[in-house]
């Protein structure tokens, strides 16, 4: 079974709404993704002194595009809740690795 990370680096479209983004990233988006075959936990770092956040979502598959494809095919649909508070422009940076065992 193949193992690797999605990492996603996103920031608050403000400070006045930083509680917001936190409160939906970690209360809403995480369980929604978590949700997921594929997807086996998430943690999120701050950045220090920054409102620059990371997290970091373990993938666990056959085949580590299949969990990406139906995180792309729930986004399409509408059936994640969409972002209110967080920044989209810059678009958020998602990186994806395979563990090299």
């Amino acid at each position: 079974m193949a193992k690797g990370i999605m990492i996603v680096q996103t920031s608050p479209v403000s400070a006045e709404r930083e509680a917001e983004y936190n409160q939906w990233y970690s209360g809403t988006h995480i369980p929604e993704i978590c949700a997921i075959d594929g997807f086996v936990s998430a943690r999120r770092f701050k950045l220090r002194d920054q409102p620059t956040y990371v997290a970091i979502y373990e993938l666990e598959a056959e085949d580590l595009n299949a969990p990406l494809a139906e995180l792309g095919k729930r986004n399409a649909s509408g059936e994640m809740h969409p972002p209110e508070a967080v920044q989209m422009s810059p678009a958020p940076v998602v990186t994806v690795y395979e563990l090299v065992e």
